[in-house]
């Protein structure tokens, strides 16, 4: 009986399998990988015609997340809130399910230039004034009105603009009195940051003086939580002071502590955003 042929694989042809065999689960991955493009809750990572498709669903609300570029001390990097509004929005938007985000607004008012006030003293914030930022809003949102949607829906992540969201909001709404759209200022993004978490930390034997205001370990935290590379931890050390920006005692922060922040500002945002948009 004659035996099979052995075949002998050189270095060669194994290589030559290999890459075959690579290319063959790239093509069986790349369906999926363009499905979970299609199915972003970001605006800017869609087609013109995979949003209107999403709008065509039902996904009829639009967050526009803002967020700001000032000094954060120095342990935490400039654009702070702009990450952060970025993040949270995308788990607000998930829990939402009838939500996409437009593209985060990093350039807000943060005080004066001549003379430099508030943040603009550290070199970094950039400030715009108030009237042409809720002008921009504004336009935003008639954009986003003109397109399908229904409620547009304003968060932000820095206390300084807060009214002037909802003034911007007011005058929409005025504007579209006979329209199905409405914009929303949803202050209570920002305001469970200040007041409910802030209580939460305290409750957990976390005193004020370290808790603070502005890059204390409040803020800290929730920027740990988000993605440890906005936090120079080597640079939380040293106990901080206001000259240096800092409103707080960061030394204690925290990603577990800041989970707890995220954890109630989407909660607490989500059943907002739910009031504010019931259908009419």
């Amino acid at each position: 009986m004659r035996r099979p042929l052995a075949i002998a694989y050189d270095a060669r042809v194994i290589d030559r399998l290999s890459r075959i065999a690579l290319l063959a689960v790239l093509l069986a991955a790349a369906p999926v990988e363009l499905a979970r493009a299609a199915s972003s809750p970001f605006v800017e990572e869609l087609t013109w015609t995979e949003l209107r498709d999403e709008i065509a669903s039902g996904k009829t609300t639009i967050i526009v997340p803002i967020g700001g570029t000032e000094q954060n001390g120095p342990h935490m990097v400039l654009g702070k809130h702009n990450v952060r509004v970025h993040a949270l929005a995308e788990r607000i938007a998930r829990s939402l399910g009838n939500a996409l985000i437009a593209p985060v607004l990093g350039y807000v008012p943060e005080g004066g230039i001549e003379p430099p006030t508030a943040h603009m003293r550290f070199p970094g914030t950039i400030t715009v004034p108030t009237d042409p930022f809720e002008r921009l809003l504004e336009s935003a949102a008639r954009s986003f009105r003109l397109h399908g949607f229904r409620d547009i829906v304003f968060i932000g992540d820095h206390g300084g603009y807060q009214s002037a969201l909802k003034a911007s909001a007011q005058r929409l709404n005025r504007e579209w009195a006979k329209s199905p759209a409405r914009a929303h200022a949803i202050t209570e993004y920002y305001r469970v940051a200040e007041t409910a978490y802030a209580k939460l930390l305290a409750s957990r034997g976390l005193r004020d003086d370290e808790i603070g205001t502005h890059a204390g370990l409040a803020d800290t935290s929730l920027a740990l939580a988000v993605d440890p590379k906005l936090v120079r931890v080597d640079r939380m050390q040293a106990k901080p002071a206001i000259a240096d920006g800092v409103y707080g005692d960061p030394r204690r922060s925290s990603a577990e502590l800041g989970q707890l922040g995220v954890d109630l500002i989407v909660k607490e945002t989500v059943e907002a955003i739910r009031k504010a948009t019931v259908p009419r």
